[in-house]
């Protein structure tokens, strides 16, 4: 699960506590939620001030009930309903809800995640140092313990895993379109309308292009790192990409974007893979394709051993298809499946 460290101390004096509000969904996350709120605000005098909301999504193991007796501990801590379970509807609550007239700066956490003293105050100390800057979004470094875990870890921060994304292990702080979701300035994040509700996976940067349209930038910060573990088996892995590649699908159809080469990669590339596997039987020369993303594979598997210097590395080469294929499965099902829907009403409008 995501875990945030800072690298260099943040900028001091920017923010006051009263300026800062922090959006926290939960979904049943009794087991974890009280060491995330003690990493938060614990120990932290500045913290003790700065309004904390959980968002909770209608949980059934008592988080409710939890988060109340923290309350008690942190008074600033309040617990919100948020019916739509989703986290796009929970931070969007958070700020209908609970932001103050002096709130200017939102940052958003995670229930599974443990955060160093000082986390909340880096965020929105970045942020109020640059007057132009509408979020700040932080790199996120793969980690795990287990041995898929390990493989997938160090496959995903390689540009065969990552496409060269800044927000994959990048280490230089810069102006960049999309990233890990830290946290906002509210003036931007109301005047673009917040996430759009109705997205599961790939809010973020689908509400990063609508801060693209209205002349927002983003800011990585490079200091503030987010040490992401990895799906623990190839199944979940798969769910995960299947997941993503939905969601990009759906944010490129939602504003008619053209996706970048880099993202298209995989789609490309499991098109290729599945017209070769058709035509091998009357075509020989079509096992290029796959005979070739099949030494890809192999050769990372190699290097991913070498590099970890165990045998586990070779989980990295499955760890690699498996994150393409099923981005690139999922992206194509939801194009065909959103121009499917979309079928039927362009026919009636030609009756």
């Amino acid at each position: 699960m995501p875990q945030t460290r800072l690298k260099t101390p943040a900028i001091t004096g920017a923010c006051t506590p009263k300026e800062i509000l922090v959006a926290i969904p939960a979904l049943n996350e009794a087991a974890h939620l009280e060491q995330c709120l003690g990493s938060l605000i614990g120990g932290d005098s500045f913290m003790r001030a700065v309004r904390v909301v959980v968002a909770d999504g209608g949980s059934q193991d008592g988080t409710p009930a939890l988060v109340a007796d923290l309350a008690v501990r942190y008074p600033a801590l309040r617990l919100i309903r948020n019916p739509q379970k989703l986290q796009s509807a929970a931070i969007n609550a958070a700020v209908s809800e609970m932001a103050a007239s002096s709130h200017r700066i939102l940052v958003r956490c995670d229930a599974h995640s443990i955060y160093p003293t000082g986390y909340v105050r880096a965020v929105a100390d970045s942020l109020a140092a640059r007057p132009e800057a509408a979020a700040l979004v932080t790199p996120m470094d793969a980690a795990g313990s287990g041995c898929f875990q390990r493989a997938a870890a160090w496959i995903v921060d390689t540009p065969l895993g990552s496409g060269g994304s800044a927000h994959r292990g990048g280490h230089r702080s810069g102006w960049i379109d999309h990233g890990h979701h830290a946290g906002f300035k509210l003036d931007w994040f109301r005047q673009v309308g917040g996430y759009d509700e109705s997205f599961s996976h790939n809010e973020d940067a689908e509400l990063d292009h609508r801060l693209g349209l209205a002349g927002g930038k983003i800011w990585l910060d490079a200091h503030i790192r987010l040490a992401y573990t990895m799906r623990a088996t190839p199944a979940a892995l798969g769910r995960q990409y299947w997941n993503y590649g939905r969601g990009r699908a759906r944010t490129v159809l939602k504003h008619r974007m053209r996706p970048r080469l880099r993202q298209m990669i995989p789609v490309i590339n499991l098109l290729g893979l599945l017209a070769g596997g058709m035509l091998i039987p009357g075509f020989l020369a079509a096992a290029l394709w796959p005979a070739t993303y099949a030494a890809v594979v192999a050769a990372a598997g190699l290097v991913g051993a070498l590099q970890l210097r165990s045998l586990c590395g070779f989980w990295a080469g499955p760890a690699l298809a498996i994150m393409h294929n099923a981005w690139g499965a999922g992206f194509l099902v939801q194009v065909l499946f959103s121009l499917a829907a979309r079928t039927p009403a362009a026919a009636r409008e030609r009756v």
